[in-house]
C-alpha cells in the first residue's frame, strides 16, 4: 500500500507542476508539448500500460484542456490496489 501512496503523491506533485510550470508554453513555444511528453513517459514508468493514457495531453497543443484535468492523479487513483497479490487466508 505504501508504494501506491508514494505513486499517488508523485502524481499529485507532477499534476501541480503541470498546472503551474506547464503554463510556460505561453512564453516558450513547444514547452507545453515537451512537458506533456515527459509526463507521459513518467506515467508509463510508474504504471506501465495504463500510463499511456497520459499521452492524451499531447493531443491538445494549446494546453488549455489538459490544464484542468489531473491526468496522473486520476491514473494513480484508478490503479491503487490493483498490483496487490492476494494472501492465502489461514483457516
Amino acid at each position: 500500500m505504501r508504494a501506491d501512496m508514494a505513486k499517488l503523491l508523485i502524481a499529485v506533485v507532477l499534476d501541480l507542476a503541470d498546472f503551474t510550470i506547464g503554463r510556460l508554453g505561453i512564453i516558450i513555444p513547444g514547452f507545453e508539448l515537451g512537458f506533456d511528453a515527459v509526463l507521459g513517459v513518467v506515467a508509463v514508468a510508474l504504471w506501465g500500460w495504463p500510463g499511456l493514457i497520459a499521452f492524451w495531453e499531447i493531443a491538445d497543443p494549446t494546453g488549455q484542456a489538459d490544464a484542468f484535468v489531473p491526468t496522473l492523479t486520476l491514473i494513480a487513483l484508478s490503479q491503487m490496489g490493483k498490483g496487490k497479490s492476494k494472501r492465502p487466508q489461514a483457516d
